[in-house]
């Protein structure tokens, strides 16, 4: 026997656009003083409020913002990883978040000076 949404075509389903960049931010919350750190602690959520406000007033649609767990890098946070281009940003300030929207979202260029670089040691 086949089970029916095995074979659903995805416009049987209330699915949201396909988004041409998603958001994912840490959420994460440790206690102060963990020896892991958090994004959370390091102030990413009035961050991460500033960046879905401005998603929304902007009506950029199109990005997807979802709140993550943690990305495994705590103490360097607060973090964000925009796919499809898998670029990780971090940023610290509102006019970070600002930059983040103006120039990746609504034009289409990377912010190299926010760009996390991951390394190998």
């Amino acid at each position: 026997m086949t089970d029916t949404a095995d074979t659903a075509e995805a416009s049987d389903f209330d699915l949201p656009q396909v988004h041409k960049h998603h958001v994912f931010a840490c959420h994460t919350q440790r206690p102060p003083g963990h020896p892991r750190g958090s994004c959370g602690a390091l102030g990413a959520q009035p961050l991460w409020d500033r960046l879905g406000k401005a998603i929304e007033t902007e009506g950029l649609a199109e990005i997807g913002f979802t709140a993550s767990g943690c990305l495994g890098f705590c103490k360097a946070g607060p973090l964000l990883v925009v796919y499809p281009e898998g670029v990780w940003y971090r940023p610290t300030t509102p006019e970070d978040i600002d930059e983040i929207v103006e120039q990746h979202f609504k034009q289409g260029k990377r912010v190299d000076r926010l760009v996390m670089v991951l390394t190998r040691r």
